[in-house]
Formats: structure tokens, C-alpha cells, sequence
């Protein structure tokens, strides 16, 4: 029996945990509650769990990529949403031309660097 990967949804951690899901909502997630301290963040096809956990080695190690197919647009909305307003730590960085390709970063209010980058043609 041949077994197909359908998704990969990895786990990351929140300082505070409930700015941390208003932030993701904000970021366009929609949040499926789970427990208490444990919600799914969907887009799409993409997901990821959020927990109410903190360990501040984890959460400055913690990087995500997101491949977007426009990153001039994807910046823009991010842009757009004033996130950095609304969350003191949250820190957006303009998008950086690379060897590979483009990408922008976010910092999400707990620290986590969120890459949102398009690859090469």
C-alpha cells in the first residue's frame, strides 16, 4: 500500500497566546479552536497549530517559509494590514532580492520569523 503526503502542519509556540491568535486571524488564518490552549490556523491548503507554550529558545529559533507566487502583492497586503501598528512586536521587513529569489519577513508577536518568498522562474 502506497501512502501519499497531503500536508505538513507544523507546531509553534505563543509568549501570549491569545494576541498571538488574534494576530494570525488578522493575518487572514481562520482559527479552528481545539482545546483551550491549542487552535489550527488554516489558509487553504496551509495549516499550522499554535499553542499556549512558551520556551524562549524554541520561539527565537523558530522559522516558517511561506511560498507565495506574487511577493510584491503578498507585501503589499501585509503592508496594508498595519500589523506593526497594532502589535507592538511585530516587525516587517521589506522585501530582499536573493540568489534564489525575493522574500519579505515578518516577525509574529512572540518572535517566530515567518519568510514570504517567491523562488526563481
Amino acid at each position: 500500500m502506497e501512502s501519499k503526503i497531503k500536508s505538513i502542519r507544523p507546531f509553534i509556540g505563543a509568549e501570549d497566546f491569545e494576541l498571538s491568535r488574534s494576530f494570525y486571524r488578522d493575518l487572514g488564518f481562520e482559527e479552528t479552536v481545539l482545546a483551550p490552549n491549542f487552535s489550527v490556523f488554516k489558509s487553504d491548503e496551509i495549516a499550522f497549530y499554535l499553542q499556549d507554550y512558551y520556551a524562549k529558545e524554541w520561539i527565537d529559533n523558530s522559522m516558517i517559509f511561506l511560498e507565495v507566487s506574487d511577493v510584491d502583492s503578498y507585501y503589499k497586503k501585509l503592508s496594508d494590514l498595519n500589523l506593526p501598528e497594532k502589535y507592538a512586536a511585530v516587525k516587517l521587513v521589506p522585501i530582499q532580492n536573493l540568489d534564489w529569489g525575493r522574500e519579505c519577513f515578518l516577525h509574529d508577536p512572540s518572535g517566530i520569523l515567518w519568510h514570504f518568498g517567491e523562488f526563481k522562474k
